[in-house]
């Protein structure tokens, strides 16, 4: 399967103002995350969270919320000033002679950047891969900081979903994810195609 560009496309339910990504969490964390409107102190702001765009990875990632720490599927509406910030910051989590000058810059820039991001294969309603390409972006850091602290505007406990999709398999049910627009900058940044 080609990872080029064009197969590396960031689609994602998103508004003017907002783009919807998913974690999956323990009962402690989600429970709480979803009837405050924020992160608990049990989410540990001092690893790395990774955030997907994709309702469908995250279900391959949790085994539909069914994997252990992972029970309770969040949707979390973030800003996309915010979700561009941290795309500008971004560092590939593979090294590749396209994106980077030396195998050592690459090295430097993933131990200082806050963001790393990696593309995987996309996912069907049975979580078979697809031809394309979608992103998880790995925050750490200041990234996670603001990520919780300053962009979060809306979380939702989706794992009913998850559960009625999974059985259901109808597509008419998935959240609606569309081409994502991207400057220049956060493209170039994070390997993705502009749209």
């Amino acid at each position: 399967m080609p990872n080029t560009p064009s197969t590396r496309r960031i689609r994602a339910a998103h508004t003017a103002d907002t783009i919807t990504v998913y974690q999956a969490f323990p009962p402690a964390i989600a429970g709480p995350a979803a009837a405050e409107g924020r992160f608990p102190e049990a989410f540990e702001r001092d690893r790395m969270t990774w955030i997907k765009p994709s309702f469908l990875w995250t279900m391959h990632r949790s085994d539909w919320g069914r994997s252990p720490g992972q029970e309770r599927v969040l949707a979390l509406e973030i800003s996309r000033e915010g979700f561009d910030w941290a795309l500008e910051r971004a560092v590939l989590s593979g090294y590749t002679g396209r994106a980077h000058e030396s195998r050592a810059a690459w090295k430097r820039e993933l131990r200082q950047s806050p963001v790393r991001v990696q593309w995987d294969p996309e996912r069907d309603l049975r979580l078979r891969p697809l031809d394309h390409r979608t992103i998880q972006i790995g925050l750490r850091g200041e990234a996670v900081r603001r990520y919780a602290d300053e962009w979060i505007r809306r979380i939702t406990d989706v794992t009913g979903l998850a559960g009625r999709v999974r059985v259901e398999r109808d597509p008419a049910l998935l959240p609606v994810e569309t081409p994502y627009p991207l400057g220049a900058a956060a493209a170039a940044r994070s390997g993705a195609a502009a749209v």
